[in-house]
């Protein structure tokens, strides 16, 4: 090995017991993130703890476009087979407003579909945290020609917003009768601009919580929503047996309007 290059890692007197550590932290850099991204230690610290315990899983995985030809509205399927998710959180690394949305599945499955804003090329991070206290954390890297963020919706732009505030429509699928696996999923579209406060006159005024119950008023899920959800977010959600229905689907969104309704 070159001497001058040990003499540079750690000094003359400690060079050869130094070494090692200088070459771990030349190589870990990205905090060990398959994308290399700088915006990963910043997230981790921000939204896990310096503290949590991280590990990069392939078994979390994360479902997306190659290239977002709608910045608005790009479709994400986050899923994973591992055991005992308490906590599923969805992160883009370069959108102003990084936290998308956060899944505790209670009696629902792992796993969450639903469309949000991207404001420039950039990883797409589920993080599901198990029961151990371990965050495993998965990624998709989708390319755009971006601006997501920050562009006026549809319904805002036309006014149309709050005529139809608060609705919910949806639907329960359940398998064939037959099938090799049972289950069902819940396919939620709930009207709301999603304003993300980054237009010019315009607030943030998106969704907050959701919440889905059976028939006996249990709770199956709760969902946490935040501003780069798209504009009349259309979420769907597995369960491995059909739940007890009708389905009530309560929440409130950042200004204290709520939303009370029913899915047969």
């Amino acid at each position: 090995m070159d001497r001058r290059r040990l003499l540079t890692c750690a000094g003359a007197a400690m060079a050869t017991l130094a070494w090692p550590t200088c070459a771990r932290a030349a190589a870990d850099d990205f905090d060990g993130d398959p994308y290399k991204s700088y915006q990963w230690t910043e997230l981790r610290r921000e939204f896990l703890g310096p503290k949590a315990r991280v590990q990069f899983d392939a078994r979390v995985r994360v479902l997306g476009p190659t290239f977002a030809e709608d910045p608005m509205n790009v479709p994400i399927t986050v899923s994973t087979d591992l055991p005992g998710v308490q906590r599923l959180m969805v992160l883009v690394d370069r959108n102003p407003i990084r936290k998308v949305l956060e899944l505790q599945p209670m009696a629902a499955q792992p796993s969450v579909s639903f469309r949000f804003k991207l404001e420039q090329a950039s990883p797409v991070r589920a993080l599901a945290l198990t029961a151990d206290g371990v965050w495993h954390v998965g990624g998709a890297w989708v390319d755009s020609a971006g601006g997501g963020c920050t562009v006026p919706g549809g319904t805002r732009s036309d006014g149309t917003w709050s005529q139809t505030l608060g609705q919910v429509s949806g639907r329960l699928f359940s398998a064939a009768p037959g099938a090799v696996e049972a289950g069902a999923r819940l396919r939620l579209r709930v009207m709301h601009p999603m304003d993300t406060g980054l237009v010019n006159g315009i607030p943030a005024f998106h969704l907050a919580r959701l919440s889905v119950r059976d028939a006996a008023d249990r709770e199956l899920l709760r969902l946490q929503t935040f501003e780069p959800v798209s504009e009349n977010p259309v979420l769907s959600f597995d369960f491995a047996k059909p739940p007890p229905g009708p389905l009530r689907i309560v929440g409130v969104d950042n200004n204290g309007n709520r939303i009370d309704s029913k899915v047969d």
